[in-house]
Order: C-alpha cells, then structure tokens, then sequence
C-alpha cells in the first residue's frame, strides 16, 4: 500500500478510469465464477477472488519560501497523481488454515520527488514506480486459526480473509510476505489512503518506523490471541537492507524488526460500545547510521559515513471512541528514540493526532463517509540539528532549518456511489474529495504554509 523509493519525475498520463474499471470487472469474473461452481451450499467457498484499484489525483499551488534544498517541497505550482490495482487470490487449505497471493501494480508521479515533508501528502504514491506501471508481488503468505472458547462469531470475508465461523477466542499464525499494517494499529477511522485520509500523519503512528520494504511490505511471522475484550499480537519482521531500500535484508536473527501489540476495552461505555485502547511497543535492529556521530565529523553532515549496527526503539498509544456504524474518534501519540536515521518509514520521531470518521446519515446519506483529523510532527533534537548543519534525510533536507514543528490538518468527503451488481459479483465504487494544510513543511518556520487538494477514485470487487 505504502511505498517509499523515489519515483521517476517525469510525467505521463494516468490510466483512465474505463479502463481501471474493466480490469477489476476481467480479473473477478474467472475467479468468482470458479469459485460458485466448486463451493458447497451454506458454506464459505474454497477459493475466492477480490480485486481493487484506487486512482488519486493531487494539485498543489505555489507557497512562499526564500530557499530550497534538494528535499524540499518545490514552492512552485504541481500537480500529482498515483494508480493502483492489487488482487487478492484465497485459497482454504484445510480447517483453519488458507493462503492469500497479491499480485499488484502501481504508477504516479509525486509532489517534489516525494519529499519536503513528515506528513507526505499521499499515502497510496508508490515510491518504486514512476510513470510507467510496474507489476509486482505484494502479498503472498498462509495463515492458520485455532478456536479456544468463546461465543460463536462469523468472520466476514474480505481482502486477504475468506471468513467463516471461528469463536471469539483464538489464536492465529501468520507467515509470509504481507504489511504490518494490516494487523497492527487496525484503527477503523484513519488507516487506509484509498478510502480514508491521504497523508501519511494518518495512515499509522509518525514515529513508528515500521518494518517494511520501499513498497510497504516486509517477510516475517506474526501470532495473535484475541478474546471478545482483549488481544494480544506479536511479529518478526525483515528489514530492508538500507535504508528505504526495495531489497530486504534476510539475515532476520541480526536484523530485523520486532513489534508488540495489546490492545483492550476500556470501562468507558459509549453510544456504538466500550472505549478501545492500545499499546504498540517496537525494537528495529539494523544498519544505520545516528545523527550526532555524523555532526561529530564536522563539516556538512551525512548519516551515510558513520552507519553501524544499532537499535531504534519507539511506542504508540491508540484510543478510539466509537460512536455508530463505521463512526467514531480516535487519538494517537507515539515516539521513537530519534538517535539514527528513519529506516524503513517516514520521518517523524513523536506524534500527536487526533480526529474522527463520520457518515453523512444527517442528510440522507448513511453510506457515505467524511473526516476531519489534526497532527503535530516533531523531530528529536539531534535530528533537527542534522539538518540545520544541512544534513540531508531519506525526505528531508532544506540545506539549513528555523525548526518548527509540522502541523497537518486534513479533511474528507467519500461519496459512496450505488453498487453494480454482474455475474461476476458486485461492484463496490467511491468517489472523494479531500484537502489538506500543513504548516512548518518539513519542520521548517521559514517555509509554507502549503495546501494540498486531492480527487480520489475507490473502486473493488
């Protein structure tokens, strides 16, 4: 979902939108129609297809700023757009257990190279691709549940679940290649940039430089118990070999990233159920190089000269208040140590945010979906005096820095358009507009403020 190399800069058309729609109906039809012939009555299917593509368009009028450096945001007029289109194949491969394969592709071309920012504008850009459409293996693992106790409860099927019945209490083990995301910081009002917030302030915690390659996605293992009140989930991933890197580092006994999550209801009853916490507690193990050791050099700093084997560690706490059907607000502030480098994230190192999902019910329109949400990002002080020395990051780098901390205000409106029902299945499609003021760019007083309007196509079977 989330990608991280820089893409290529030149520009070029952006795949129609006919065409997005007739590859999602081409890819379901075989698939479902497969699936419908082999599975048996009242039970869920043995093999299931679901496709999606997301189409964002982004423009950016021109700011005052009285110098720029090579990772700055340009002060000029851009505009910006990114596609993507991923597949989901199922497979049940016996009680409890299935294996899922993501074929993707993705083509944009970003504001600025994709720098200039800690909350970067959009988070469905794919930093491996440019101009051109790069196809790609996204997801591929297996996953196996163990029912312990518990009410009866139906899973719903979905992208990368084909559900069915299970009790609220169990284990599962999942392997392979798929995002962190996915499973941890599973925040239903501010997660995904297809259908929710753009920025990338509001995709996960700031400062949770998580474990994954320059596309968003990692190798590892992960286990979870989860109970009707509580869950508890624990995961092993491979890091990229440098630094934002596309190739990861498979020697996961030296480097690697570790994660803990719990999370738990909370005694706070509210109108659509109990106050939700969470905990995320992380440990990334690799080669990387700290910001004071770089400025102990003297001269125009660079963290590439002094890397060496260390630890980054950080936090993030999560509450969500849910208020009614797919409504709600949620809270999260994180922190990392700030010592070295980001390495597989963005580059925020403490976070505070805040904001919610609602519906427009109010007015007639209980299926559409609309948001407003605020971040604060901050930089440790030695990464700040990195940069004011000219030190220049993975997307930051003004050449100097009158520090401030970067503020991103954002806001939504998802109109849910009526479903299309084929004998392929249905198709599920929405269209929004969203806006987005982010003051301090890149942490810098000197620069900005800077708006950012966007137009958005969600389409999925």
């Amino acid at each position: 979902m989330m990608s991280r190399l820089l893409p290529a800069r030149r520009h070029a058309r952006s795949m129609p939108l006919a065409a997005t729609v007739a590859l999602l109906l081409v890819a379901a039809a075989p698939w479902r129609v497969a699936a419908q012939a082999v599975e048996a009555p009242a039970a869920p299917p043995p093999v299931a297809w679901h496709a999606q593509a997301t189409w964002a368009w982004q423009a950016k009028p021109a700011f005052a700023a009285p110098y720029t450096g090579p990772n700055s945001l340009v002060p000029g007029r851009e505009k910006s757009y990114s596609f993507t289109t991923t597949g989901d194949l199922g497979v049940r491969l016996w009680q409890g257990a299935e294996a899922h394969f993501n074929p993707e592709a993705a083509q944009g071309v970003p504001l600025s190279h994709l720098a200039g920012a800690g909350g970067l504008s959009n988070g469905e850009l794919a930093r491996t691709s440019g101009a051109n459409l790069s196809v790609y293996r996204a997801r591929m693992f297996v996953q196996q549940r163990w029912a312990t106790g518990g009410d009866a409860e139906t899973i719903p099927a979905d992208f990368n679940e084909l559900g069915g019945a299970s009790r609220t209490s169990r284990w599962t083990v999942r392997a392979g290649a798929f995002s962190l995301l996915d499973y941890f910081d599973n925040n239903p009002y501010a997660k995904d940039p297809r259908e929710q917030f753009f920025n990338w302030s509001f995709l996960t915690h700031g400062a949770w430089d998580y474990a994954a390659d320059a596309r968003g996605y990692s190798v590892g293992a992960m286990i979870e118990y989860r109970t009707s009140t509580w869950a508890v989930r624990a995961a092993r991933m491979e890091l990229p070999r440098e630094s934002n890197g596309l190739a990861l580092d498979s020697h996961w006994r030296q480097h690697y990233g570790d994660q803990l999550e719990v999370e738990s209801d909370l005694p706070v009853l509210l109108p659509a159920g109990p106050l939700r916490a969470r905990l995320l507690l992380y440990r990334n193990r690799a080669v990387m190089g700290r910001f004071d050791d770089a400025l102990a050099l003297g001269g125009t700093p660079d963290v590439a000269w002094v890397r060496r084997a260390q630890s980054k560690t950080g936090w993030g706490v999560t509450l969500e208040a849910p208020l009614g059907e797919e409504a709600g607000l949620f809270l999260r502030a994180s922190r990392n140590n700030g010592q070295s480098e980001t390495y597989a994230f963005t580059e925020i190192d403490q976070q505070l945010s805040l904001g919610g999902q609602f519906t427009g019910a109010a007015w007639g329109r209980s299926k559409d979906r609309w948001g407003v949400a605020w971040a604060a990002n901050g930089l440790s002080r030695p990464h700040r005096s990195y940069l004011a020395a000219g030190g220049q990051g993975f997307f930051l780098g003004d050449g100097r820095l009158n520090y401030g901390p970067e503020q991103v205000l954002e806001a939504y409106y998802r109109w849910t358009l009526p479903d299309v029902v084929t004998s392929a299945g249905t198709l599920r499609s929405a269209f929004s507009l969203g806006a987005q003021h982010l003051v301090h760019p890149g942490y810098n007083r000197d620069r900005g403020p800077v708006q950012v309007y966007s137009l958005r196509w969600h389409s999925e079977f």
